[in-house]
């Protein structure tokens, strides 16, 4: 904490040590609505709850002691009677939520279907140097403005998806091994219209597969998205695409729905699976080879960065590299 330079307003400790023992103690316990920031430091341990940051708990902020070291941990699943959108182990209502250093997993695995491990549905949130694991829908990007950076996102089946507009620089995303008959999908942006300014945009980073996934590649197709909702919107930049991603490298979500109304688009990504000369060739599909193209999904022009990301102290890149 200290190298950070951030003073805690709040200590989250399983031993006792600290003002909280949970996390969402020391939530329901943070001021209500308020106009600066407020620290929750949690130290290094697994803390297995749900926590919901609700809409009047704003400007809230999360630091862990790494990625891997502080999680929180929980396993709520559609299977089990869960909804997709509740069964979040971390969600995020309150606006200006800001989380570095930490692991969030929903550990129900892939036979439970849709478990999320964290929802946002907060504008201005930002996430620096956190995990988001687990496999169907691990990270729901529900809504708003978000931005994540050097960050690594686990997952199997639409493992990023929902209607934010949300900017991925500099992550990491890996493909696992999914469950026998099922395809691995980066990507299922949820777009209804057309006039919404929603998203995923990928900038930079590279998609790769995890360890349980890499013995078992040839038996499992990985694909970059299908679109989940009529105007589905995803666009890769500047990324690494290791040899998982299949040459088509787009999935149909149910035969011929939104393969015109779509907007899917390459930009200057590399590495074995970046091949674009076998892609779809859907109407709404596009290489994209210029950057004033590729520069309406920047941090700058896709989520206002300029505006907000100073303040979160995390770096960003506001352009193209």
């Amino acid at each position: 904490m200290q190298q950070q330079g951030v003073a805690a307003n709040a200590v989250v400790a399983k031993d006792g040590s600290g003002d909280f023992r949970t996390v969402g103690d020391a939530v329901a316990a943070a001021p209500n609505n308020s106009a600066t920031r407020y620290v929750i430091y949690i130290k290094a341990g697994g803390y297995f709850e749900n926590v919901e940051v609700g809409s009047d708990k704003t400007n809230i902020m999360f630091i862990g002691d790494g990625m891997w070291k502080t999680v929180i941990k929980a396993s709520r699943n559609v299977v089990d009677n869960s909804t997709t959108f509740r069964s979040a182990t971390l969600a995020v209502v309150g606006t200006g939520f800001l989380a570095r250093d930490l692991t969030v997993e929903n550990a129900a695995g892939p036979s439970k279907h849709q478990a999320v491990a964290l929802r946002v549905n907060a504008d201005f949130s930002a996430f620096y140097r956190c995990s988001f694991v687990g496999y169907q829908d691990t990270l729901y990007a529900h809504s708003l403005r978000q931005f994540y950076r050097d960050c690594d996102v686990y997952g199997t089946v639409d493992f990023i998806f929902g209607d934010a507009a949300v900017v991925l620089q500099n992550c990491n995303l890996y493909a696992r091994r999914p469950d026998p008959n099922q395809k691995n999908v980066f990507t299922a942006q949820g777009r209804e219209d057309p006039n919404q300014n929603t998203g995923i945009a990928v900038h930079g980073g590279k998609l790769a597969a995890a360890a349980d996934l890499i013995p078992v590649m040839a038996n499992f197709s990985s694909y970059l998205g299908r679109p989940w909702k009529a105007y589905s919107r995803t666009v890769f930049m500047q990324t690494k695409m290791e040899s998982l991603i299949h040459p088509k490298g787009w999935l149909e979500w149910n035969g011929t729905f939104a393969l015109d109304t779509l907007y899917y688009a390459e930009y200057m990504n590399r590495g074995p699976g970046a091949d674009t000369s076998a892609r779809v060739n859907w109407p709404g599909y596009h290489v994209l080879t210029n950057a004033s193209d590729a520069n309406n999904f920047t941090v700058l022009n896709f989520v206002q960065g300029d505006l907000w990301l100073n303040s979160s102290s995390f770096p960003y890149t506001l352009g193209l590299s």
